[in-house]
This record gives structure tokens, C-alpha cells and sequence, in this order.
């Protein structure tokens, strides 16, 4: 073959593979790009609203105190995307686990259930049914990490989730990267409200021994004090009639009236348990 025929076929040889490597060349490259943005973005400062950098280590844990139950964020029931939701009367003794996830930019600034406004590097999170405010500790099962925060919004609408935390909450948690992470969910009881029911032993809260004549509804019955004085309180928030708690058999019973017509307890019945979830019963007083 004489070189001439030879640098042709080499010249059509590199012609026919040039185009081939040039976009091997290109996608490789674009790939590099790709997950060196992506380690940028995932490895990046977190940063405010502003632009300034933030210390996650410096952020603390929300501070467990003494709220009382409002009735901003605590509407019971209540109905979002077709399915309808009852608060909790309390969060005593409320312990589940579930899976969890988290919210930020898209919410940051924007007023949460109570009136709040969600930052989204604070320690706070939503919750679907939990009384607002509720403090909780929240531990990542992947890692045993915990974090202490304030429910003070409504959510995740999502089946297979029961919390939703703020990002700084899911940065500390180790799950903000993935979305998503298996979590055991404690309500706390702040410490001054057990300050106020246990310091005092000695002196305990009295009741009336005397109870009007009327007819009363029941709203519910505890053998734990501090959950009949909660239910009380948002039992109050949804009628004007007389709300009290009664220390009888041994249970703190919460109790509506009395009332003096036994045609009201109906239309008072059924107005608790559309506006509150709250079921009574009707309970007749030992004479």
C-alpha cells in the first residue's frame, strides 16, 4: 500500500472515530461536572436567609416550658386533602415511631398553625395530631441521634410520615441529605409544669366535695391529674358553659355544666365533637 493510500485510511480511520470519543469526551466531562456540583451543593455552608453562615453545632435544642393549649393550630377536626384529623386532647405519654422528614426554603418566613412564623433554622417541627405547642425529643434510629424540639405547625399530609422537622433539626438529626429517616417521636412534659403539680405534695389542688344540681357531659376521665386539668383547658376553649374537674372514685373526671335544660346537652354534644373531636356523654351527679 503506497503511504499515500495509507495516511488516507488512517485520516478516514480517526474521521469516523473523532466524533465517537469527542462526545465520550464530553459526557465524561459532564459527568465530572455533575457530581462535583452535586458534592458542592451537599457540602456547602449552611447558610440564613441572608447569605450568612450558620453553625448548626452553635443552634440548641428547643427548651421544654410551660404553654398552655391554644386555640390557634388546634382546631379538631380538621380536614386537609380529603382526610379529616382529630388533635389529641393531650400529649401525655404520647411515644411512636415512623418515619420522618423535613421542610425548609420553601416554608422559611411563612406563618406556621399558631401563628408562628417557620424558620427553618430553628428547632421546631409539624405534627398531624399533637396538641400545639408539644416539645418532643426526636431520635433517628439509623444513628441514635436526638434532638429536642417545639411542634408548632400541622403536618406531613403524608401516610407513611408522622413528623416533619425543620432543616437545621434534620441537619443535627444526620438525615437532611437522604429526605427521609426512621424516628421515635417522645412528648416531653416541661419541667416547670411538673415543678408546679410535684413540689408541693402536700398541698394538693382542692376539689368541690359539693356539686351543682344540673345535668353535666363528661368529656373524659383520667387517673392522671395533669391530663384532666389539659383536656379541661381545651374544653373550655370550644363553650361557654362551666368546665370542671372532679376528683371522684379515685379518677379526675372533666365535666361540663351544669346545665339547666336537658335539651341543650344534644346540640353541645355534637357542636364539641365537630369543632374539637371531644365525644361526651351525658352523667347524672349522686344526689
Amino acid at each position: 500500500m503506497s503511504p499515500a493510500i495509507a495516511a488516507k485510511n488512517t485520516n478516514s480511520q480517526l474521521a469516523d472515530w473523532t466524533p465517537i470519543a469527542l462526545k465520550l469526551n464530553i459526557l465524561t466531562l459532564s459527568l465530572l461536572l455533575s457530581a462535583c456540583s452535586g458534592w458542592q451543593i451537599l457540602n456547602a455552608p449552611v447558610q440564613d436567609g441572608a447569605g450568612h453562615p450558620v453553625d448548626i453545632s452553635t443552634i440548641p435544642d428547643a427548651v421544654p416550658i410551660y404553654e398552655p393549649i391554644t386555640r390557634a393550630g388546634n382546631t379538631s377536626p380538621y380536614t386537609q386533602f380529603g382526610k379529616t384529623y382529630y388533635v389529641l386532647p393531650t400529649s401525655e405519654g404520647y411515644r411512636e415511631t415512623g418515619i420522618a422528614s423535613w421542610y425548609g426554603s420553601k416554608f422559611h418566613g411563612r406563618l406556621t398553625s399558631n401563628g408562628e412564623i417557620y424558620n427553618m433554622y430553628a428547632m421546631t417541627a409539624a405534627h398531624k395530631t399533637l396538641p400545639i405547642p408539644t416539645y418532643a425529643r426526636v431520635t433517628n434510629l439509623d444513628n441514635n441521634r436526638s434532638v429536642i424540639v417545639k411542634i408548632n405547625d400541622r403536618g406531613p399530609f403524608h401516610e407513611a410520615r408522622i413528623i416533619d422537622v425543620s432543616y437545621v433539626a434534620a441537619l443535627k438529626l444526620g438525615f437532611a441529605d437522604q429526605g427521609t429517616a426512621p424516628v421515635l417521636v417522645e412528648a416531653l412534659r416541661p419541667p416547670s409544669e411538673a415543678q408546679n403539680t410535684d413540689t408541693n405534695p402536700s398541698l394538693p389542688e382542692q376539689y368541690p366535695s359539693v356539686i351543682p344540681t344540673g345535668h353535666y357531659l363528661q368529656a373524659g376521665s383520667f387517673d392522671n391529674e395533669q391530663s384532666a386539668k389539659l383536656l379541661a383547658a381545651k374544653v373550655r376553649n370550644f363553650t361557654d358553659y362551666p368546665v370542671s374537674t372532679y376528683h371522684l372514685d379515685s379518677v379526675f373526671k372533666v365535666w361540663i355544666g351544669p346545665i339547666a335544660e336537658s335539651v341543650e346537652l344534644n346540640p353541645i354534644k355534637r357542636d364539641l365533637y365537630q369543632r374539637a373531636g371531644i365525644s361526651c356523654f351525658t352523667v347524672k351527679p349522686d344526689p
